[in-house]
């Protein structure tokens, strides 16, 4: 995979960049990241990606924007299934992940 495929906007102190950043680590898919200074207003791009809640981290793959990161992570799961499984294979040990 292309360095340029996956985009990551995020700050460095967010504990949910910091989420997703491992689940990319652990699939070994390069990414770019975007930094986002979180000492002034929120930026054009971060309200642009996420106008809902105006939140980061916000990861774009083929076009696509995906927003919270539990459903990034789950994302990031079914998009590289190849790769190792970031939540166990059974149900009652991935809630249990889900929940930690």
């Amino acid at each position: 995979m292309r360095k340029s495929e996956v985009k990551l906007l995020g700050a460095w102190p967010s504990p949910f960049l910091l989420r997703v950043r491992i689940a990319l680590h652990l699939k070994s898919i390069n990414y770019e990241f975007i930094e986002v200074d979180l000492s002034g207003p929120k930026s054009e791009l971060v309200l642009k990606s996420n106008p809902i809640y105006k939140k980061i981290s916000v990861p774009f793959h083929d076009g696509n924007t995906i927003l919270e990161s539990q459903i990034i992570l789950q994302y990031i799961d079914e998009v590289w299934p190849n790769a190792l499984s970031i939540l166990p294979s059974d149900a009652a040990q991935r809630a249990d992940s889900r929940f930690w």
